[in-house]
């Protein structure tokens, strides 16, 4: 019989977790799951966090009976760096990596043994000694557009201002609307609501995957279309890790993959990979498979203030090679577009 010990961090910023796993050999399975939250805070101020730990905790228990017995899976608590500073910028403190750094080590030595992630919060690189072969279903990738006053961006009066961390919606509500002014705005999705109703912004963009994961959609005012609002690289994506070298781990995550999500996150990974995207570089992605059965691809990189704006397009087969060349070719062309001055005036 086999344990899994399951650890889901929260991801304040964006509302995603990190679920890990550690087994070990008893009379019968047990799996225990983590919630990381920010600094100070209790497992019931992370609903997103708990809800994707259940999430993958019931697909586990779908797919291995073993792992279904009652009280298989309890809920611990661990905290990322990127929780415990909210008052800055991403770009500011590091970075994306800040949100899976912890659970990496844990994953590492051998605390845990898979880890769930968000996978628009996963560097493009994997640290050494970690594989990442399971992609859950992807939910939908668009944003959702939330304000009390106007029922879309382009309600917005003239200096307006619209809440939001993410330099990628920044940049294009700015190419499109450059009337309005943008501001940081870091907390997870309660807390981001409730700054909107006490009027710290007159909007705010939130991923509309995670409304959806808390049940939370009819906070949306609309709900912005991909040309609109080109969404994250990986956004509405799960990705879970393991160590390189646990058989029994890849065997759990393979039975869970779907592999049509899998081929797209790592098409929009090796545009994202290519253009060298860290938090100072509003990079955008969307790779699907479209009526024909075909890859579709569109990305975008942009200045922080959207006066600059490079788009291109893709199609091709619907296939790992075969979309993992496309997304590195749209990264070469953006790149070559904008040239070394474009990310020299990043730093």
């Amino acid at each position: 019989m086999v344990s899994l010990r399951c650890t889901t961090a929260h991801h304040s910023l964006l509302g995603s977790p990190t679920c890990l796993a550690r087994p070990r050999r008893r009379a019968c399975p047990v799996v225990r799951a983590a919630v990381a939250v920010e600094a100070g805070a209790q497992a019931k101020d992370s609903p997103l966090a708990l809800a994707q730990a259940h999430e993958t905790r019931e697909k586990l228990k779908a797919a291995h009976s073993e792992l279904a017995e009652e009280g298989a899976i309890e809920i611990v608590i661990i905290k990322t760096t990127g929780d415990m500073i909210l008052d800055k910028p991403l770009a500011d403190i590091g970075g994306k990596g800040l949100f899976t750094k912890e659970i990496d080590d844990a994953l590492l030595q051998g605390r845990i043994d898979i880890a769930v992630h968000s996978m628009k919060d996963v560097p493009t690189y994997l640290p050494e000694g970690t594989i990442l072969p399971c992609n859950l279903p992807r939910e939908d990738v668009r944003d959702a557009f939330i304000c009390l006053t106007a029922n879309s961006l382009a309600e917005l009066p003239a200096g307006s201002v619209v809440g939001s961390a993410s330099l990628r919606r920044q940049s294009q509500i700015l190419y499109r609307y450059p009337l309005l002014k943008v501001v940081n705005f870091r907390g997870n999705v309660q807390t981001r609501l409730r700054k909107l109703k006490e009027g710290d912004v007159s909007a705010t963009l939130l991923a509309l995957a995670g409304l959806r994961r808390l049940n939370m959609a009819e906070n949306a005012t609309a709900v912005l279309s991909v040309e609109e609002m080109l969404p994250a690289v990986a956004q509405g994506a799960i990705g879970i890790a393991c160590r390189s070298n646990d058989d029994k781990m890849m065997e759990y995550l393979s039975s869970l993959n779907h592999e049509d999500t899998r081929l797209a996150v790592a098409c929009e990974r090796e545009f994202l990979a290519v253009l060298d995207g860290n938090c100072r570089t509003p990079i955008a992605a969307y790779a699907y498979r479209d009526k024909d059965g075909n890859c579709s691809f569109r990305g975008l990189l942009a200045s922080p203030d959207g006066s600059k704006v490079f788009e291109t397009t893709r199609s091709g087969p619907y296939s790992f090679n075969d979309m993992v060349e496309l997304g590195k070719d749209a990264g070469h062309e953006l790149k070559a577009k904008a040239g070394p001055g474009f990310f020299d005036s990043l730093q």
